[in-house]
């Protein structure tokens, strides 16, 4: 055996370097998680944009059937509502009395518009037509703000748009 050659010694040159490597990487795995947290907070807000857009279409078709359940009054152009954020109250309430045709069109818009407000944060709408026709087209636009994206959060945030038509005849 040969004296000349020691046996493996640490240098004292290398002493701390695996901590070291151990602080460089912790840094970048909190970089990497804070990274992931932030595309999870951001896919959040996108979720909560399409839920109010799901709402959205979801009302417009509530409306467009309730529409179709009622030809007689929608024929004449009674569903119009101008653009507004204001529940009106009807008259009668349908669900506890029967009512005649245009009660139920009043009845109808009240509905909607309290289903709106409840889904839907600072919301506009309207129900539009030409005019009254057989067959009758109208056109509901709705209106909310999404307050999903940070830039826009101090100015109020972002007016969003869903405006759907459909025809109605006898």
């Amino acid at each position: 055996m040969r004296r000349d050659l020691k046996p493996f010694a640490p240098s004292a040159a290398q002493r701390g370097s695996s901590m070291l490597e151990i602080l460089v990487t912790l840094v970048i795995v909190a970089i990497a998680l804070l990274g992931t947290a932030g595309l999870q907070l951001n896919a959040m807000r996108v979720n909560k944009g399409g839920q109010f857009r799901t709402q959205a279409i979801f009302m417009a078709s509530d409306m467009a059937e309730r529409m179709e359940a009622n030809k007689a009054e929608a024929v004449l152009g009674t569903y119009a509502v101008a653009a507004t954020s204001a529940v009106g109250a009807a008259a009668t309430n349908c669900a506890a009395a029967a009512c005649n045709s245009a009660g139920l069109a009043a009845w109808d818009i009240s509905q909607w518009g309290t289903n709106i407000t409840a889904a839907l944060p600072q919301p506009t709408w309207s129900i539009t037509t030409a005019g009254a026709a057989n067959p009758i087209t109208y056109t509901i636009v709705i209106n909310w703000t999404d307050r999903s994206n940070v830039k826009t959060v101090a100015s109020g945030g972002i007016v969003d748009t869903y405006t759907a038509t459909r025809t109605i005849g006898n």
